[in-house]
């Protein structure tokens, strides 16, 4: 049978069909032709085109997919983090071994180190990234602060490890080691105080993370800055945060590690130290009197009450009465550093409820102003040695809180209280002779002192005897005024101070003058009855004295954890 025909059911043969199929169809051979439109008419040419332009673009997308697939599992299979022992959280410490690694001080970075490995532990007090390679740090020590650098670098800092770097918690305290490098020009930054070298961090790892719950409450950076600074910024696109005061007392912890309050209170010290030092190169031994009493020493009206098992109690203003004490038990020359207690309701900026006292106390051989020469003394060398040994400190504070070199006379100023008030009514205040000073007499005096004298330091001397406590001796020559002075620093308070009653005869008629039974103050009386030698001495508070040397405005700033008629935490 030929190709051209083939059989019917029943055997006879048919004729195939020769019919030829439009260009829509399949060919004999399956290829698939052109695609018809919906009506069954071919596709234009111009149809043709944008299907195939529409193939091609797809085409390219695959390919371009495919690639970056490719590429990416190739990224992941050469990403091995091969810095994971160069950084990281280190176990809490518990005290389980001792490597003795010698930890370097930021106070001794120095170009002239240049090169020299190093280590050292420190708190983190910012840090930024500028690029995905490069990261900042600010280190902090106390006083100091230092730049370092963390880069990218092949087999020794991964971007997982510069991430990571980044990613820390401000105010950890980490460990980095690294190498000191010259800069080629000086640290621009206001935080840091080494300008011509930093660290180049080869590791670095946590020690203590913070763990604070949520954002901390300020930042040590912005705690820093002066009120020029944060108000100079109010006018520029990133503005500064002020800081309230209460703000930063209620987070006192934090406050405190700020570099100005890291010199202040080493200034604090500083004056305590010299305090102990110039008495105790003059004679004086330190002593340690209660501050749980039986009875008050001043006004009642001014002490804290406290329970005491069955009985009463108050807390100590001063040490008057164990100085006075020690004196008559022949100690001669006594002081003491130590906290003193006042219940006033006063919320100023230079009262608190509770401060810490420099008190002393001597025995003199003709005259009261045997001590109030040495008292002098004692405050001239404390304010001649305070900026030679505490330079850095005194600048770190001024950077914070500018103010006015404190001025110092050449010899000491001792004016009569009478003389005051004639300055004072000069001046154009109507003051009484036997008025007390108010504040604002006290500056204003200060300042005509200023003026005159060229001083920030002087003594006012025989103050009415009416506005003294019963222990005062009175002026024999006037019984109006007392042996009493007072010593004053830009024109405020920091010391009151007299000659003491030591007969008991006469301390007796002091006590019912003020109307104080003696049998409320017995055993402070009996020393007398033994025989005590002429003495006087003094009281000085030493907030007081810090704030205003450095003008610091409020007391709170010079006092570590204050305590005034609102504040009892933290």
């Amino acid at each position: 049978m030929s190709s051209e025909t083939q059989k019917t059911e029943g055997g006879a043969p048919k004729e195939q069909s020769t019919f030829t199929a439009p260009a829509a169809t399949a060919n004999v051979q399956g290829e698939t032709n052109e695609e018809l439109n919906p009506d069954g008419t071919p596709l234009s040419d111009k149809q043709r085109r944008k299907r195939a332009e529409k193939a091609e673009k797809e085409r390219v997308k695959a390919e371009k997919a495919a690639r970056l697939a490719a590429e990416q599992a190739a990224r992941q299979a050469a990403d091995v983090d091969f810095a994971t022992e160069n950084y990281g959280t280190k176990p809490m410490n518990q005290s389980r071994e001792r490597n003795n690694v010698q930890l370097y001080s930021i106070a001794d970075i120095h170009p002239d180190k240049d090169g020299e490995s190093i280590t050292l532990q420190a708190r983190l007090q910012t840090s930024r990234a500028p690029s995905a390679k490069l990261a900042f740090f600010t280190l902090r020590q106390n006083l100091n602060c230092v730049q370092a650098t963390l880069a990218q670098a092949p087999e020794k800092v991964s971007r997982h490890m510069l991430k990571w770097a980044t990613s820390v918690t401000p105010e950890s305290i980490v460990q980095v080691e690294g190498i000191i490098s010259k800069v080629p020009k000086p640290i621009e930054s206001a935080s840091v105080t080494v300008k011509d070298a930093e660290i180049k961090i080869q590791k670095i790892y946590v020690v203590v993370p913070v763990t604070w719950d949520g954002q901390v409450p300020f930042y040590v950076d912005d705690a820093t800055r002066s009120d020029a600074d944060i108000e100079a910024s109010q006018e520029t696109s990133r503005p500064l945060p002020p800081i309230a005061l209460d703000t930063r007392l209620d987070n006192r912890v934090l406050d405190l590690r700020t570099p100005t309050n890291q010199a202040i209170f080493r200034l604090n010290h500083g004056i305590c130290r010299l305090f102990r030092e110039f008495l105790e190169n003059n004679g004086f031994i330190e002593i340690h009197t209660p501050k749980l009493q039986g009875a008050a020493t001043e006004s009642g009206a001014s002490v804290f009450k406290v329970d005491y098992f069955k009985g009463k109690a108050f807390l100590a203003q001063s040490p008057q009465l164990g100085k006075q004490m020690a004196i008559s038990a022949d100690f001669g020359r006594v002081f003491e550093i130590g906290p003193v207690f006042r219940a006033e309701d006063s919320n100023t900026h230079r009262h608190m409820t509770e401060f810490t006292g420099l008190d002393l106390e001597m025995a003199f051989q003709e005259h009261y102003h045997e001590v109030s020469e040495l008292l002098n003394q004692l405050f001239f060398y404390i304010f001649t040695e305070l900026p030679k040994r505490y330079a850095a400190e005194i600048a770190t504070v001024k950077r914070q809180y500018p103010c006015e070199d404190f001025l110092v006379p050449a010899k000491p100023v001792n004016l009569e209280f009478k003389e005051a008030i004639q300055m004072l009514r000069d001046a154009g205040y109507d003051v009484g002779d036997l008025d007390d000073l108010s504040t604002e007499t006290e500056r204003v005096l200060g300042k005509i002192v200023r003026e005159k004298y060229h001083t920030d330091f002087y003594m006012l001397d025989k103050f009415p005897l009416n506005i003294r406590p019963f222990y005062t001796m009175p002026d024999p020559n006037d019984e109006n005024y007392s042996n009493s002075y007072d010593f004053f620093m830009r024109g405020q308070e920091i010391l009151s101070g007299a000659q003491r009653v030591h007969d008991a005869k006469f301390l007796e008629e002091r006590l019912a003058a003020a109307n104080i039974p003696v049998s409320a103050m017995q055993s402070y009386v009996d020393a007398f009855r033994l025989g005590a030698p002429p003495h006087a001495g003094g009281g000085i508070g030493l907030e007081r004295v810090l704030m205003l040397y450095l003008g610091l405005g409020n007391i709170r700033r010079a006092s570590m954890f204050p305590r005034d008629p609102k504040r009892l935490e933290p």
